[in-house]
């Protein structure tokens, strides 16, 4: 039971790093690696600040505008430099290693003795018996707000002046729309989001490192991927359903196939290698059904001629 609910933990804690590399991928289509850093971004300026004495709330809220800080760089490098999209993600990403570094003042800072958001809530809920599922509440409350504010604004003009640079952006420069600022809007909320999700991960960890963000581009596509497996819609409302319901079931495969694949011959080294078998499985998923549903009605159609 309990490894259940800590899987629905971290899948809603990282549902929002999943939810931020939506909207970079599949609304902007742009393929943004700026993530691995402005997640390690988040964690970082929430841990020092809370360290520092900051009040945890104002050391999140300024971790996450860090985040939108890096995002919106990356979006400048794009558009007015005229850089690779995948290229400017890249050098983002790489110069955030060392300006993490200086934020944290060393590579590793531990929270503990430290009053965070969750310990507060934790006292909170442990007056009416539930401090046990207060980590699992507080996230939950926090993804389904959060979400439900992505949905509204992809539903606004704003939000849909948005998604149509993804989609078609000769269309929506026609239509007297400045595609620059589209594009760092998105990517400084996309970064905030993974920024916010960072910061919460090193309040729920209990400690942040500057190399905890290595391989969260990866984790985030797979939330998206499997999501969109699971939920395949048009509706804004359902993509993000499914990214988060993604994002739950690929944590609770990491943590299944941490805890029983030593019967297959994994070991706790292998997760990087776990997760990648993951995400392929993800993305071949479609193709693989595409195939299977093609030759079921090519035997129907030829049943019907004979």
């Amino acid at each position: 039971m309990s490894l259940f609910i800590n899987a629905i933990e971290q899948g809603l804690v990282y549902g929002l790093m999943a939810l931020g590399v939506l909207i970079t991928f599949r609304v902007l289509d742009f393929p943004d690696l700026t993530v691995d850093g402005s997640f390690t971004m988040g964690a970082g300026i929430t841990a020092a600040l809370t360290v520092a004495g900051w009040n945890p709330y104002l050391a999140l809220l300024l971790g996450i505008l860090g985040g939108m800080a890096a995002g919106t760089f990356t979006g400048i490098l794009s558009t007015k430099l005229n850089i690779l999209n995948l290229l400017s993600g890249i050098l983002t990403m790489t110069l955030l290693y060392s300006v993490n570094l200086r934020i944290m003042g060393r590579p590793n800072i531990p929270l503990l003795g430290q009053t965070t958001i969750l310990d507060q809530f934790n006292s909170l809920l442990s007056g009416v018996g539930l401090g046990d599922y207060s980590n699992l509440i507080f996230f939950g409350i926090v993804l389904i707000a959060l979400k439900a504010l992505i949905d509204l604004f992809f539903n606004t003009e704003l939000g849909l002046a948005l998604r149509a640079t993804g989609d078609n952006e000769q269309m929506i420069v026609a239509q007297g729309v400045n595609t620059d600022v589209m594009k760092v809007l998105g990517l400084a909320i996309s970064n905030g989001l993974v920024a916010f999700s960072g910061g919460l991960v090193a309040q729920y960890s209990g400690f942040a490192d500057v190399g905890m963000g290595i391989g969260m581009i990866i984790a985030g596509l797979a939330s998206v991927i499997v999501g969109e497996t699971l939920l395949p819609t048009k509706s804004f409302m359902w993509v993000t359903t499914g990214v988060v319901t993604g994002s739950i079931i690929y944590r609770a495969a990491i943590m299944l196939a941490l805890r029983y694949g030593y019967n297959l011959g994994f070991k706790a080294s292998d997760l990087k290698l776990i997760t990648a078998l993951i995400v392929i499985v993800a993305l071949a998923t479609p193709h693989v059904r595409e195939k299977l549903n093609f030759k079921i009605g090519e035997k129907a159609n030829l049943s019907e001629t004979e």
